[in-house]
């Protein structure tokens, strides 16, 4: 039985990285025998355009009939005058609330090919391989009461409320405490429970749930200090678990480690495995139409695809080596380019990631 793919391309530079990365699903496909069929839909602000709303019923019954859905990216400045409520990225969060996709996981890791392209000392950063566990249904992106109001003096007032329930807690807990079983045994809990209630009872539920996991090495730290840590001492940290907002801020900040923001990709994953994949990055609008974009998080967001929600471990693994000896090669898309490596498009570098499949 063939396995079921939802394409969702959306905005700016997503049509271009997505385009690529369908090059690579096909490659892959053929060289391991693969039996996917592949649908198309529109999000975002293609939505917008097309259909009026950033997400129609219908795609997102598409959506949840499909085994995995792989996503681009949503949103820019000819939407920005839209009401919050009507905005592209209304629709990812639609998404994630219609698939139930409540665990957000954050690779960053580092090629050492790339360890002068990282923001930070190559000494600080080599080696450096973290995952981050993001509550990505629940937080303050969700709770309500949220909006604008005005209040009896005339001053307009924005409200948003900070809410999460003992089971949202421990359901992400369980994710994460399983992923360091299977990684270097070790889990950071990231709170703000010195002055928020809500991450007080995160902090104890996460610690209570560590008996369950005898093998597994928890910590605490709250998420100013693990700002400072990530960039200080990154390589301290295996993996680490938090709430929608702080994971949020914390894997952008972790992916600038890694050189580029172009190179991390994201699985988000609802109970029975089935997952939405995408890019870390955003739709990048200056650079939309250039050839320009870094498609090899899309790339890599494809390989978690194979591996978590269709089983494909080895394809996957194809993948991630084929990215590997292209950068061996010196290839660079403008993002990550340094001297004496030679800069291709967003083309170039599908060709090449392509190329190296077909080598193996």
């Amino acid at each position: 039985m063939s396995q079921q793919i939802l394409c969702l391309p959306g905005d700016g530079i997503g049509p271009e990285i997505v385009n690529e990365t369908l090059k690579v699903l096909d490659t892959v496909s053929q060289g391991f025998s693969l039996d996917i069929k592949v649908s198309h839909g529109l999000v975002g602000g293609a939505a917008i355009k097309a259909e009026g709303v950033p997400l129609s019923d219908n795609t997102l019954k598409q959506a949840q009939a499909a085994d995995a859905v792989l996503f681009g990216a949503v949103g820019g400045p000819d939407w920005d005058h839209l009401p919050m409520e009507q905005r592209p990225e209304k629709g990812l969060l639609q998404l994630r609330e219609g698939l139930g996709l409540f665990a957000n996981l954050r690779p960053a890791i580092l090629y050492p090919q790339l360890a002068e392209a990282s923001s930070l000392k190559p000494e600080i950063v080599a080696g450096l391989d973290i995952l981050i566990v993001r509550e990505l249904t629940g937080g303050i992106y969700f709770g309500q009461p949220r909006g604008i109001r005005q209040l009896n003096d005339g001053e307009r007032q924005g409200f948003n409320t900070y809410v999460y329930g003992e089971s949202e807690i421990r359901r992400i807990a369980k994710v994460a405490f399983e992923a360091a079983q299977k990684r270097g045994g070790r889990l950071c809990s990231v709170d703000k429970s010195n002055v928020l209630e809500v991450t007080a009872l995160w902090r104890e539920v996460v610690t209570d749930m560590a008996s369950e996991y005898p093998d597994v090495e928890l910590s605490h730290m709250y998420v100013d200090n693990a700002a400072m840590q990530l960039v200080r001492d990154p390589r301290q940290f295996d993996v680490i678990v938090t709430g929608n907002m702080f994971g949020d801020i914390l894997s952008d900040c972790a992916a600038m480690l890694t050189g580029s923001i172009g190179m991390l990709p994201s699985a988000s994953l609802n109970e029975s495995g089935k997952g939405l994949y995408e890019p870390v990055h955003g739709s990048a609008p200056d650079i939309a139409g250039r050839n320009r974009a870094n498609p090899l998080a899309t790339f890599l967001s494809l390989a978690m695809l194979l591996r978590y929600s269709l089983g494909e471990a080895a394809a996957a693994d194809a993948i991630e080596v084929a990215v590997g000896h292209v950068l061996d090669q010196g290839l660079r898309t403008p993002d990550i380019a340094s001297d004496g490596c030679g800069t291709v498009t967003t083309a170039g570098m599908g060709d090449a990631v392509v190329s190296a499949l077909k080598a193996k």
